[in-house]
């Protein structure tokens, strides 16, 4: 199973980007979706997870980034707007997916570069 990120670049504050996720490979179903991110010389931190019907924000992204799924395809979408540039930071994917029915993992993209800079 792999997650393929696409969708980073750079950014001139208040403009947006659209990040890609997709999860490939063989597997039961992908149960969780979400992402994370890491500024130099942080932890990485919650940006924004989807479970079923259930969404979660980081208090500094909400009202300004939206996460969403396209389930047929098995990706994950984080539409990013009003971008600041303390929202500059590596983008990580994450999925928590079935590879059968009884076990269930933790995987990561491979990180995408967002850079918020005039």
């Amino acid at each position: 199973v792999q997650l393929v990120e696409s969708g980073g670049g750079l950014v001139q504050p208040g403009g947006s980007l659209r990040l890609s996720c997709a999860a490939s490979g063989t597997f039961y179903r992908v149960t969780v979706m979400g992402w994370y991110r890491q500024a130099p010389g942080e932890q990485r931190e919650l940006v924004a997870m989807l479970r079923g019907d259930t969404t979660t924000y980081a208090d500094p992204v909400k009202g300004r980034f939206t996460i969403s799924t396209e389930n047929a395809k098995n990706t994950v979408y984080l539409r990013m707007n009003s971008l600041k540039p303390e929202d500059t930071a590596v983008y990580y994917c994450f999925a928590n997916i079935r590879p059968d029915y009884y076990n269930n993992r933790d995987y990561w993209g491979q990180g995408t570069q967002v850079t918020v800079s005039a």
